[in-house]
């Protein structure tokens, strides 16, 4: 995934920009629900949509079509929280993917702790 493009001082951000910046943001978080699969951290979208109250229905229309504004940014609240994904990795693509002296296996056994 492509970090966001970065824009000179002054430069106004037009509506296609926008909708194209957004876009890349839902696809990064698709990206990281699919890396937290296969790291086995979670078991699958549907794990993921239980434990957090989204409606799994609406999530695979947004992944088959991220410009439909149907995201919601405390998504992208319950992958730091609860996964410790970096912030800065979900909306810039820059970085590292979990947050500084984390990694899956660590992020396993919190969740297997009860946090």
């Amino acid at each position: 995934m492509k970090p966001l493009k970065q824009y000179s001082e002054g430069h106004t951000i037009n509506k296609k920009e926008m909708v194209d910046e957004n876009v890349t943001i839902v696809n990064r978080f698709f990206e990281c629900l699919q890396r937290l699969k296969e790291e086995k951290v979670i078991r699958g979208v549907q794990t993921f949509t239980k434990l957090h109250g989204i409606n799994r229905r609406n999530l695979y229309t947004l992944q088959h079509a991220p410009e439909r504004g149907m995201f919601q940014v405390s998504w992208l609240a319950f992958l730091v929280r609860d996964y410790m994904v970096s912030p800065l990795w979900l909306l810039t693509g820059e970085g590292s993917f979990f947050l500084t002296g984390w990694d899956a296996e660590k992020v396993k056994k919190m969740q297997s702790n009860g946090k």
